[in-house]
């Protein structure tokens, strides 16, 4: 298939847009000159007064778009979109001990939450037990915290595991938590080919962005790897991985930043399945992804698709892959946190809505909206429903959902759609002449690159070059209380207490030749470089403790310590 608009059209068209400019517009900008003098996205894309054809003078309908659940998938993976199923609705929750998260785990299903997703407390994230020195003051604070297998019984306790899928955030002890919700399923009597669900399970985002690494780059991919290897051969309905550009936004990255480092991330992690001798069509079916929805609305919108469509050529033409399924980009969605602020909150509920609405018209699979009080703690249940109700009412009452992919053919859609593509193939480009993403981090060049970014935002901000109402325009002099929406009140040193107790029987009550004989068994596999899942998986069955695998693989991998980078 040719060209969409053919030439003499598009000459047609300059010449009458010409007229325009000299004709008409002289007139408006005479009566209301322009707020600024020149108009960017958050990435510094600048932005043209108008888009027509012209600025689409060779788009190839069948190359650039094609139709819903064809290549290049830019238009959605699935035929019918929302019109067959609505988006998962999967709220980020936990907090405080395993029984204040089941609460509301169960609070959330029962106002129509479809999907889970588990937050862990910084200890967990970094693999160390409540009783650890260094646990001390954070345990239960930003998220559940979990130390055993006792721990995720409690959290799904009275939770049918076959009926709905959890999403959990965890990375470098991901093949320990997903170990305990198989073990919690066992036990539940749901069968293993019904287990579904995600762990982020993403460790190059780790160095990039969040900072909760645990072991050295090379072998907290093997760690990862294992986990995917294992899931692949283990789990069909589980998604072991999910390469995250939301933690990599959330540090300071643009859009296209996010965008293709993400995509380098995936790159490197199909590298190294293939080298294990896996077929490309047996795995990438299972890989996910997990963008931010920023502020910046049709930026954020260009972004999902020119993400289907990037990853869909990657797949096919760089690694060979032959299934349809195998060229999906399948990812979840969640609104910016770094967006929302402690001036004027209730703002953050239209600021969650802007954003989630461009996660809905980019084709996101699931998605999460943030709470209005989460600048200030964890959200509470009134809080989390106001954010779980903003979804609904996009699905269900503005009729968004109704047709697929509803902004395409939008001419300044499509010219950014490029745009954002454009830039983000140029940091693959130079991530790959680096020699992949492990080599790029190790440098600290993604890391100096969202340093510079974030920089030149918060400058932007305070030369009031970029707007933020309540922050720098539109303010108020007394600070705006939010009333009627109690915060949640989080009592530290009583849940620290609980998991203290709690760790102390287990460690009394269990067989303890039976956990040292199971932890002997991961470092031993560890040395030897095997798949370590179903060690760990045997030793999570004994009752060892979350800290106590994570201490015999520190053991082994050593830790590691981010070289200065400036």
């Amino acid at each position: 298939m040719g060209k969409l608009y053919n030439d003499k059209a598009i000459r047609e068209i300059k010449e009458k847009y010409t007229a325009w400019e000299k004709q008409v517009l002289p007139r408006s900008l005479n009566r209301y000159s322009e707020r600024m003098e020149s108009f960017t996205t958050l990435s510094n894309i600048n932005v043209k007064r108008l888009y027509t054809p012209i600025d689409l003078p060779d788009y190839n309908y069948m190359d650039k778009l094609g139709f819903p659940s064809q290549y290049p998938f830019t238009r959605g993976i699935h035929a019918t979109m929302y019109r067959g199923r609505i988006w998962t609705m999967r709220m980020f929750s936990g907090y405080g001990s395993p029984e204040d998260t089941n609460k509301r785990l169960k609070f959330l299903i029962s106002h129509g939450e479809t999907g889970l997703s588990l937050a862990f407390d910084y200890p967990t994230l970094v693999g160390l037990d409540s009783d650890h020195p260094m646990a001390r003051g954070e345990v239960g604070i930003c998220g559940v915290a979990v130390d055993s297998l006792w721990d995720m019984e409690i959290i799904f306790d009275g939770i049918d595991m076959g009926e709905i899928t959890t999403n959990m955030t965890i990375n470098p002890p991901a093949p320990i938590l997903l170990s305990m919700y198989i073990s919690v399923a066992d036990k539940q009597g749901v069968p293993r080919e019904k287990v579904g669900g995600t762990t982020q399970n993403d460790p190059l985002k780790e160095f990039i962005a969040q900072k909760s690494y645990v072991f050295p780059p090379e072998p907290a991919v093997k760690i990862a790897m294992d986990l995917v290897e294992w899931s692949v051969k283990n789990l069909p309905k589980w998604n072991p991985i999910s390469i995250s550009g939301y933690h990599i936004r959330e540090a300071g990255s643009d859009a296209v930043q996010e965008l293709a480092f993400t995509l380098a991330d995936g790159i490197e992690y199909v590298r190294h399945l293939i080298d294990r001798g896996l077929d490309v069509d047996d795995f990438a079916p299972r890989l996910s992804f997990f963008f931010d929805s920023h502020i910046n609305f049709f930026e954020e919108i260009a972004k999902f698709r020119a993400a289907r469509r990037m990853w869909a050529k990657i797949m096919k033409e760089w690694f060979g892959a032959e299934k349809e399924r195998s060229m999906w980009m399948r990812f979840h969605t969640q609104t910016a946190g770094v967006s929302l602020t402690a001036q004027q909150p209730f703002n953050n509920i239209v600021r969650t809505t802007i954003e989630a609405l461009a996660a809905v018209l980019g084709g996101t699979q699931s998605l999460h909206t943030n709470s209005l009080d989460e600048p200030f703690r964890v959200p509470s249940e009134l809080a989390a429903k106001i954010a779980l109700r903003t979804q609904q009412i996009i699905a269900y009452e503005t009729g968004v959902a109704d047709t697929v992919d509803p902004l395409a053919g939008s001419y300044y859609i499509e010219w950014l759609t490029d745009q954002v593509e454009e830039r983000a193939w140029r940091y693959i480009e130079r991530i790959e002449r680096m020699g992949g993403m492990i080599e790029a981090v190790k440098k600290g060049y993604p890391q100096r690159e969202i340093a510079d970014t974030s920089y030149r935002f918060q400058k932007e901000v305070e030369e009031n070059k970029r707007f933020i109402v309540g922050v720098n325009i539109f303010t108020e002099e007394e600070e705006e209380e939010i009333r009627n929406v109690p915060l949640l009140d989080i009592k530290q040193e009583d849940i620290e207490r609980v998991q203290l107790d709690r760790l102390k029987k287990l460690r009394s009550s269990r067989d303890s030749n039976k956990v040292a004989e199971k932890l002997d068994d991961i470092r031993r596999a560890a040395g030897k470089g095997l798949n370590l899942m179903p060690y760990i998986l045997d030793a999570v069955k004994s009752l060892a403790t979350l800290g106590e695998i994570m201490d015999t693989l520190r053991e082994v991998y050593g830790e590691w310590r981010e070289p200065p980078i400036y």
